[in-house]
This record gives C-alpha cells, structure tokens and sequence, in this order.
C-alpha cells in the first residue's frame, strides 16, 4: 500500500507532479527515482527486511508512481496495475456473487465488455444506464447494489455525471461512488472534493502521455479499501512493471503544462467544428451549446482535448478518419500526438449496437484526441480531410 508523504497535500498541483511522493536518491542524489528493476530483495534475517520482499507485492518504483498520482489527486492511498482495465478489473473484484453494480451505459467499450462478458458469468449484476439522470440512477438502486460507477466525461459522448450529486444519492443507500476521471485528469476535475470513494485512470491515457506505457491506477482515501486493494494487487499479480511506473512517472511531471494546451487547443478546435457545415453536432463540454454546460464549467477547472463529432454519414466519416494527416487513425487517446478514431468500429466496438444507439453513438461518429501541436496546423489538417469527405 503506498500512502503519499505528509506534506505532499501543501503544494499546488503543477508542484506535485514534478515533487510528491519521491525524494532525491539517497545513495547518489539522482533527482529522478530510479528505475528498480529487480523482482526480489535480499533480507536481513528471518522475519526481518527493509519493507520489501518481492516484487509483485511492492517495488520502490511503482510506490513513488502510486504516491505521486494519490498527491495529484488528493488522496491518500494509490495502487498501480498493468493497465486501465486490471484496475477496474480490481475494483470489481471487491464485490461477491449476488452483488449489483450500477454503470453508465457510455462507459470505455472495454468496460462495457469486461462486466458484461466476464464478471456477469461470475455473478455480479449490472444494470447500464444514463447517468446523467440521477433520478433513474435512484431508480435502479436495490438492497443489493453496491457500486455506482461513472465515467465523466464519458467516451466518446462526452456526458456528465453530477459527481456530488451521484454521492449524495449513494451515500443515502450505503453504495460507494467510482469515478474514471481518464479524461479530464487531476488538472480539470477533482472527484475526491466532492466526496467520491474511488477514482480510477487509465494511466495509458494523459497521466503517461507519451504513447509508450500501458497502466492503470486505483485511488482512495479510505484504508479499508486500500488495503483490499493491496490484498487483490498482490493476489492476482496485475502490476506494473518498474519501467513502466518510470515512464508514467516521466509523464506525470508535466502534466501540468500539458493538459493547459490540451485544453487551450481543443476548446478552439472544438469551436471550428460547431460552426463547420458538415458537422451536424459537435461533443464538447467546453461549447456553451452542450447540454451540461453549466455543470461543466462547475465541478470542472477545464474542458480537455477530446472532441466528439456527428456527420450524420457513415461513408463521410469513414473517409475524415483516414484521410488527416497530423491526426493519426488509432486506438487510445491522451498522447502529446493527435489522434482519431471511429469509435463503432473501434474503442467500443464490443458494445451492442443497439445500446450505441440508444446513447447517440452512431455509426457516424467520430472521436478526437486533440494532441499539443499548434493548433491552426491541426484545423488545417481537418480542413483538408473535410474537403475529401465532401
């Protein structure tokens, strides 16, 4: 279990993604921790050693990793796995046969995939909803629901969950809240203030930032959970390895500074879609035409860099995703490179087509990882792609 330093709360955020939970090495002063590429450590005695055994259980690498995210999102505890969904596949793991679990329906496809495929067959129940009504979410709740989990914004319809109100809700029902704050990162919301239980990431994603690390990470202020997630961590071996943690650790320090032109460029690029005329809709909480707008601009510090565009013509949208150039055609988003993806075809292809539609995921949908390149390059890129797909 690693728990953040004391003291590592006291700084702004852009301080404690290059400072929390790491000190200068002590054996040769090296500002960067280094990567501990060991899988066993030799002990004292019997009984006796240094707080580390093997390296499935802890690593001094992934404990700097797991205390310098905890510090950016302002919580206690951190555990880092393999990838954004042996994290949620952890989270799940807390709960028994019997169990209910309610999700947004426009959760990551894989999420979608891994309850609906796997945990389902083991015994979890899920009910799949619009999280944006809190009164359907009080709706579905039973004495056996113990879980609400929401994505927000969510991938790729850009919707958002009341995050304090959803926690309201819970806590009068004895439910825990989990949060997948993938896309917005610490820099741009903060569920932890406003009561959540569990946070979650794909580290993959901006935390990382490089397009070179797969991860995933758990949050929590509650020791109890923390420690079942250490048990589950240790138990089902889903861990990072110390190069990976080193990466992502490379990336957290400027987090800061990158999400600030993620968001600069993706609220003008955003704009320059709304008013093109063969975007039928543009999905994009920073537009003062999103329907959570207002909820946007209060639980968020900003607005992101993913952009989700309807062209009401599959064929038209086929062609935009592959005919840019500085906006590269692939999975994943969140890199300092710019990306696009068909999301039907693509990151939520394992959702039933019937669910994609009901929550406006088209055929005909588009979605943008707006990267930091300049952004008239990146408008011009679409410009031009646009123009094809006329």
């Amino acid at each position: 279990m690693a728990e953040i330093f004391d003291g590592d709360l006291e700084y702004k955020l852009a301080t404690r993604a290059v400072h929390a939970g790491q000190t200068p090495d002590e054996m040769s002063g090296a500002i960067m921790p280094p990567v501990y590429q060991t899988s066993t450590y030799v002990q004292q005695g019997i009984g006796r050693h240094k707080g580390f055994e093997y390296a499935r259980t802890r690593n001094p690498t992934r404990d700097t990793l797991e205390r310098n995210i905890a510090a950016l999102e302002g919580c206690r505890y951190g555990h880092a796995f393999s990838s954004g969904m042996a994290a949620t596949d952890a989270m799940l793991k807390l709960f028994a046969q019997g169990d209910h679990i309610i999700c947004g329906q426009n959760v990551y496809g894989g999420t979608h995939r891994l309850m609906s495929q796997i945990f389902e067959r083991l015994g979890l129940n899920f009910t799949f909803l619009d999280t944006r009504d809190l009164e359907a979410v009080a709706s579905a709740i039973t004495p056996a629901t113990k879980l609400i989990h929401v994505e927000t914004p969510t991938n790729p319809m850009m919707h958002l969950t009341d995050i304090a109100g959803a926690v309201e809700l819970a806590r009068s029902h004895n439910v825990l809240v989990s949060v997948d704050n993938t896309f917005a990162t610490p820099c741009l919301q903060r569920p932890f203030e406003f009561g959540a239980d569990i946070v979650m990431h794909s580290t993959t994603k901006y935390l990382n930032g490089h397009s070179d690390v797969i991860g995933g990470i758990l949050l929590t202020n509650n020791k109890d959970l923390s420690e079942r997630f250490s048990f589950i961590q240790n138990s089902a071996g889903a861990i990072p390895g110390p190069w990976d943690a080193w990466l992502t650790l490379r990336g957290t320090k400027t987090l800061s500074l990158r999400m600030k032109q993620h968001d600069e460029s993706g609220r003008l690029i955003a704009k320059w879609l709304s008013e093109h005329p063969l975007v039928k809709q543009t999905y994009y909480p920073g537009l003062p035409s999103h329907e959570q707008h207002e909820l946007a601009c209060r639980q968020m510090k900003g607005f992101g860099g993913m952009i989700s565009i309807e062209l009401g013509d599959t064929r038209r949208a086929h062609t935009l995703a592959q005919s840019t150039k500085l906006f590269s055609l692939a999975e994943s988003l969140g890199g300092v490179e710019s990306l696009i993806s068909h999301p039907a075809t693509m990151t939520h292809a394992a959702v039933p087509k019937q669910m994609r539609e009901s929550m406006g995921l088209t055929d005909s949908l588009v979605r943008l990882s707006v990267g930091i390149e300049d952004p008239e390059d990146l408008i011009e890129d679409l410009d031009r792609a646009f123009k094809l797909a006329k």
